[in-house]
């Protein structure tokens, strides 16, 4: 049986909105539930279900303003280095450990304490933390690098390891593969796997 054109719309539609909601990134929440609710729009004139388009419609719109005001808001990023037997770092680790062990299986939940571990703040919020240790050559090795849901759009990725680990004079820097999700972000970075199954990022001046 074939689905008439314009249910298939209303299909299109509710899934878009629903599929916004599984979202972990607002900005892609707010870009698909735009589309969503556009599209419900257009789907609400075609039947003449006015006040359903006039809804969708205003969500749309207000989808529309709060798209223009998170890419158009100045960011404040900065680095806050804690010990290994940070108090904040072990309370961090336990509160995220289930989402953490989603991505970065291969993590494990002890800090030594000759790692380098960095909480970055974003607009004063800790949303992401480095684990690393520093390897005899002088490269990073990062055991974890892990970024709490709402804050995953690579802007925390980009300022740690074009800007942070630049400064710091870092050449080279390795990473596990984690999951797919996890690979694809290093990727994302200017990671490139090598033979060895692992990730690796060279930063030039």
């Amino acid at each position: 049986m074939e689905i008439p054109i314009v249910e298939l719309i209303g299909y299109v539609a509710s899934v878009m909105v629903a599929l916004s909601l599984m979202m972990s990134s607002i900005v892609k929440l707010r870009v698909i539930n735009f589309i969503g609710s556009l599209i419900f729009t257009i789907y609400g004139i075609i039947i003449n279900a006015y006040p359903v388009a006039l809804v969708n419609g205003f969500v749309a719109v207000v989808n529309i303003y709060y798209l223009t005001e998170i890419f158009s808001r100045k960011e404040y990023f900065d680095i806050l280095e804690v010990k290994h037997d940070s108090g904040f770092l072990e309370y961090f680790l336990k509160f995220h450990e289930k989402d953490i062990r989603k991505f970065i299986p291969t993590f494990t939940f002890k800090p030594q304490h000759d790692w380098t571990i960095l909480f970055v703040l974003r607009n004063s919020v800790p949303a992401g933390i480095i684990c690393a240790e520093t390897l005899s050559d002088g490269s990073l090795s990062v055991k974890l690098d892990y970024v709490i849901p709402g804050y995953r759009d690579f802007k925390v990725g980009r300022f740690v390891f074009q800007n942070f680990f630049r400064k710091r004079n870092v050449k080279k820097i390795i990473s596990d593969p984690g999951n797919k999700v996890h690979r694809k972000y290093l990727k994302k970075m200017g990671f490139v796997e090598t033979t060895e199954g692992k990730y690796e990022l060279t930063l030039r001046d």
